[in-house]
């Protein structure tokens, strides 16, 4: 895949929109996690030390198509020291930029035109500028009008970390070193089949955990007690299974779970193998015994994929224990140059960085959906409309 990118245009004095991602954690009006800024960060400063004039565009959270200013992004601008302007369609400011001018737009998702890709609000998006760049990888699984939308009215483009994220998961997709272990946890069986299937003819060794490990376990029949699972997923689940073998890849599922009585980050933990799980016990984390073959497996492998929490690592320290022992041993093994490492996922992302080893795996990607369906095989629309 070849896509048209920045290198030998001459952008001083354009006017540039560029889509980003900043869809970033904030609590209490504070950004509690900037990666995906900090990943953003090489195309704007190349862009402004060409002399482009570019204005932000992004989404917050789901705001439905309504100005909820929950959802402004008048904190990341804060955080990025940028001017913010306040709605998205406003073109007053743009007479006053100069060159290497940098501002960000409000949140593009207050109009309902952005998700559905309307043509009209996607060619009053477009309105004044000379060209587009999206350097959004995580939302470039949709078809909006800020990804796919203003290609119609702009010569697109793609951005660094749009390049970076296709040029390192299509290597390791293309040409992985074996043995290959993925690491595919989350919540359910139901939006993973198609992954599960790609990984599996990749992989040598497929791990599942989290609820989507559950949903195995309860198909194998199991006890799950009280637990996020999908029952009708368990044909689906079987078929899997069989779909590995057949492959020869080992399918391993969850050994043990640590339980509470209720679904609660100060519940009281306790750690039961799956047949010793109770009615009532609600499942929140994988198990030590699950977390020590995890790392005997990813100390064995020579690549490794993971996408999905395999607990509530966010509940820290009590529920983080599963996806915080996968994270190390991940980390250990890359630093020390035993393994080549691509994560991928929201909350896989913050598990890496609650434990300090972001910058020891090899490849770290934005996406969570988008790092899915790419792995999938999925055409992505936002990149597919900047294929040469």
């Amino acid at each position: 895949m070849k896509l048209r990118d920045l290198s030998g245009l001459s952008l001083r004095g354009k006017y540039v929109l560029l889509r980003d991602d900043f869809n970033v954690q904030i609590l209490d009006g504070k950004i509690t996690e900037g990666f995906r800024i900090e990943r953003s960060m090489p195309t704007i400063e190349f862009l402004r030390d060409a002399g482009a004039r570019v204005a932000i565009v992004s989404h917050l959270g789901r705001p439905k198509g309504i100005r909820d200013m929950k959802y402004s992004l008048r904190g990341v601008a804060e955080y990025m020291k940028l001017p913010l302007i306040e709605d998205c369609l406003n073109k007053d400011f743009l007479g006053n930029m100069k060159d290497g001018d940098v501002v960000l737009l409000e949140n593009v998702r207050f109009y309902p035109g952005e998700e559905a890709n309307d043509a009209e609000f996607a060619k009053q998006l477009a309105n004044g500028f000379d060209l587009f760049v999206n350097d959004a990888f995580a939302v470039s699984h949709r078809a909006h009008a800020s990804t796919v939308g203003v290609t119609e009215y702009l010569p697109s483009y793609a951005g660094m970390l749009l390049t970076s994220e296709i040029e390192n998961i299509t290597r390791v997709m293309e040409n992985p070193k074996h043995p290959v272990l993925s690491i595919v946890a989350g919540s359910k069986v139901s939006t993973k089949i198609g992954v599960l299937r790609a990984l599996i003819k990749l992989s040598d060794t497929v791990i599942v955990g989290g609820a989507l490990g559950t949903t195995f376990n309860y198909a194998l029949g199991e006890k799950v007690g009280n637990s996020l699972y999908e029952p009708d997923q368990k044909d689906n689940a079987l078929e899997i299974m069989k779909y590995a073998a057949d492959n020869n890849c080992r399918l391993l599922v969850p050994l043990d779970k640590g339980v509470g009585p209720v679904f609660e980050p100060n519940a009281p933990r306790t750690d039961k193998d799956m047949n010793d799980i109770a009615d009532t016990d609600v499942i929140i984390d994988g198990g030590p015994k699950t977390a020590e073959r995890d790392v005997i497996e990813i100390g064995q492998a020579a690549t490794v994929i993971w996408n999905g929490t395999v607990g509530m690592a966010e509940w820290m320290p009590t529920w983080s224990h599963g996806s915080f022992a996968i994270a190390r041993a991940i980390a250990e093994n890359t630093r020390n140059g035993r393994l080549h490492s691509i994560v991928g996922g929201g909350d896989t992302v913050a598990a890496l960085d609650a434990c300090g080893v972001m910058d020891d795996i090899t490849y770290v990607s934005t996406g969570g959906g988008a790092f899915l369906e790419f792995i999938e095989g999925r055409e992505l629309p936002g990149i597919k409309v900047l294929e040469q």
